[in-house]
């Protein structure tokens, strides 16, 4: 990094403050570096405009914290790279996803991993129904602003879902909460929400009997249409009245 003469950056404010500490600890001259900001609102667009020359010089990318590319800004430069036959690597740094699951305690040598759930409550909850379908754990990443109202609709959907949460992973502020999706929900609203979260859910839904209908299943009844579009409704989150509409002109 020290010899990057180019470096793409999340935010150049919060980057150049860890060159400054590279300069005033090991006297490394960071005055003929350039900067772009490289975030996800512009990623894509200024990666169509740049002129690709750049990349031979020594270039770096650096997120602001995570792993660049899982939930924070980088893929498309990945691809921008692929596509036009730019040499890379990755050189991985501390990731919410591993470093979480590793201190859960959950069993499972299988587990999903979603990331931030849509800003809309209804799509929210309707993401969480479809999900309270997984027989793995899933992890979410969540904002402080937005974790109470996250296990308010997680206990819409189960509130008996098993869940570990990790508010500033690797922080000095780092703690654990462990529970069911209610008591969690009970504990955070006692304290500051404050920090960055990552959640591990483990719905119980398949595993207390729970059958599970496909869609295919559900077609292949002899059920009429307003039924089947319910039932599906019901199995995937959507409209019953768009699936219904959906149904009639596939048999027309």
């Amino acid at each position: 990094m020290q010899d990057a003469e180019v470096v793409f950056c999340e935010d150049t404010r919060v980057t150049k403050k860890l060159f400054d500490l590279l300069s005033s600890r090991y006297g490394a001259d960071i005055s003929k570096k350039i900067f772009y900001s490289l975030h996800s609102h512009n990623e894509e667009k200024v990666l169509e405009n740049i002129d690709i020359s750049i990349f031979d010089k020594n270039c770096v990318y650096l997120s602001d914290a995570g792993m660049p590319c899982i939930s924070d800004p980088g893929a498309f430069l990945a691809l921008f790279a692929q596509k036009h036959k730019i040499a890379y690597d990755v050189l991985p740094g501390a990731s919410a996803l591993t470093t979480l699951y590793a201190a859960s305690g959950f069993l499972d040598s299988k587990f999903l991993f979603y990331g931030f759930l849509p800003h809309k409550t209804n799509s929210r909850i309707d993401e969480l129904k479809k999900l309270s379908l997984s027989e793995y754990p899933v992890i979410f990443y969540e904002a402080p602003h937005r974790i109470i109202q996250f296990l308010e609709e997680l206990c819409s959907v189960a509130k008996d879902a098993e869940v570990f949460a990790a508010k500033e992973l690797t922080k000095m502020h780092q703690r654990y909460f462990r529970g069911s999706a209610s008591e969690i929900l009970g504990e955070l609203k006692k304290l500051s929400s404050k920090g960055e979260w990552a959640v591990v859910v483990k719905f119980k839904g398949l595993q207390s009997g729970f059958l599970s209908l496909s869609l295919e299943d559900v077609l292949e009844l002899d059920l009429p249409k307003k039924q089947a579009a319910k039932l599906i409704a019901k199995i995937t989150g959507e409209n019953p009245k768009n699936i219904y509409e959906e149904l009639i002109k596939n048999n027309s």
